[in-house]
């Protein structure tokens, strides 16, 4: 057991700790300075993280745990996403008696997300599913006086229920077929054959299992109420975190299927139901946080199409990851931007938007454009690397569903655009204080590296492939 090979991991579960224990004795005034400690925290496990990138891949705990590039990769996005919503929390929350407590349900939710991406073994997974679960459901419902948070808080925990208990059956009757809970195992067995029946139900079952954290049709129902009822930035963690850990999760588990199975195509569609079902449910919204919540359901539905291609092209999970990348950038400055108005979650609130903070608009525009894919943000590079891989694997039809509902989310995401430039508002707007305004500038400057980022690698490529 090479204990130090779980230091990041070592390092969010002590710092929860600490802080439930700061949190009991410390007085009202004092809560806040969890939110530090949260962040020292998260900032030792990024950089225990960066130290394991330089490592070769490797599977450590005799198997059950993966040290490689997805894993490594999923911990910095993760982190990144729990240091930005920690950095909004601590003026959001400054009414709250005793929040302090409410960092290490953050921690722990990361931790377990965390798990979920560097599972190598089913029970591993169901570990993180469940822990990242049951410390983000109290996360949602936080605010126990607003009802809408109530109820966004019920339906979550009454979907995981039902859902993640699919997940459990599915790994026990896989746990049957196989003999073992190893993913390499697994892998093994099901090369050989096996009931095609149990097997089927067993993969439905974990599929669906991992739908419910991605966000993923049928288990996505619960997004939207989250993404408005929550606390401003748990929906930014819980649109974010959670994706990025279940869709890598998910295309660790479909590489152990055999190239016989239908799974890609059953995948496909789930793609292609969940893009087009959050494409159009956010059309008809006039609820900005409701808007983002179903797009994000829509990009789960794109992140599902490099899951389809993961055992046929070589380049699937290095797309995937980048995508990933690109939408946690975007997603979570827009958020930063609906925590720094104060939550303003009616379309009409954003009316004249950029008359009276034009920084603040510019970083909306910013997050909602590389969130629909338009060059040279970064998200347009995350949509691009995915239609090529779904296209190289021999899904073109899904890219082409898939570049249809590009051009429908152009909509929603143009009307949000077009009334914070074109429309008026009399009234002076009100913004929530200077951690969520840091976090703001932290989200849009890591946006726009990005972007340049891409936009120069790529530059240079071209030019050293011009002079060979």
């Amino acid at each position: 057991m090479p204990i130090g090979d779980l230091l990041p991991e070592i390092v969010l579960l002590v710092g929860a700790v600490i802080i439930v224990l700061f949190a009991s004795f410390a007085p009202q005034e004092r809560q806040a300075w969890a939110a530090g400690l949260a962040l020292v925290a998260l900032a030792l496990a990024a950089g225990f993280s960066l130290l394991q990138w330089r490592e070769p891949p490797a599977l450590t705990f005799s198997g059950v745990w993966a040290l490689d590039t997805a894993a490594v990769a999923t911990k910095l996005l993760v982190l990144l996403a729990g240091a930005v919503a920690v950095l909004l929390s601590p003026d959001w929350m400054r009414s709250d008696r005793r929040h302090g407590e409410y960092y290490a349900l953050c921690l722990f939710t990361l931790l377990g997300v965390i798990m979920m991406a560097s599972a190598h073994d089913s029970m591993e997974l169901v570990v993180g599913i469940l822990l990242s679960s049951t410390a983000s459901y109290p996360l949602v419902a936080y605010h126990r006086s607003f009802k809408p948070a109530l109820e966004a808080g019920m339906k979550y925990f009454l979907i995981g229920a039902l859902i993640n208990s699919l997940l459990v059956v599915g790994v026990v009757l896989l746990f049957g077929l196989v003999g073992d809970t190893d993913y390499t195992r697994t892998a093994q067995v099901l090369a050989t054959g096996g009931d095609p029946l149990a097997l089927s139900v067993a993969v439905a079952c974990i599929v669906l299992g991992l739908t419910f954290k991605l966000a993923a049709f049928p288990g996505h129902a619960w997004m939207p109420d989250v993404a408005q009822g929550a606390p401003a930035p748990v929906a930014a963690l819980l649109t974010v975190a959670s994706k990025i850990g279940a869709a890598v999760a998910l295309a660790r588990f479909v590489s152990l299927l055999p190239e016989s199975q239908l799974w890609p195509v059953i995948v496909a569609l789930i793609a292609v139901v969940t893009m087009t079902l959050g494409n159009l449910a956010a059309l008809q919204q006039t609820d900005v946080r409701r808007l983002l919540g179903w797009s994000s359901v829509s990009q789960s539905g794109y992140a599902l199409m490099a899951v389809v291609v993961i055992g046929r092209e070589p380049q699937a999970l290095p797309a995937l990851l980048a995508f990933l990348a690109a939408y946690a950038l975007g997603n979570l400055a827009a958020f930063a931007v609906v925590t720094h108005l104060r939550g303003r979650t009616a379309l009409a609130d954003y009316h004249g938007l950029g008359r009276t903070q034009p920084v603040v608009t510019a970083v909306l525009i910013l997050a909602l454009l590389s969130l629909v894919g338009i060059p040279p943000l970064v998200g347009f590079f995350g949509k691009f690397l995915l239609f090529k891989v779904t296209i190289a694997g021999g899904y073109g039809w899904l890219a082409v569903v898939a570049a249809i509902n590009t051009v429908l989310s152009l909509f929603y995401y143009l009307r949000v655009i077009a009334v914070t430039m074109f429309k008026s508002k009399d009234g002076e707007v009100h913004v929530l204080g200077s951690w969520s305004w840091l976090a703001l500038l932290v989200s849009a400057v890591l946006l726009l590296a990005a972007s340049l980022g891409v936009e120069a690698g790529l530059a240079l490529m071209e030019a050293i492939r011009f002079a060979g």
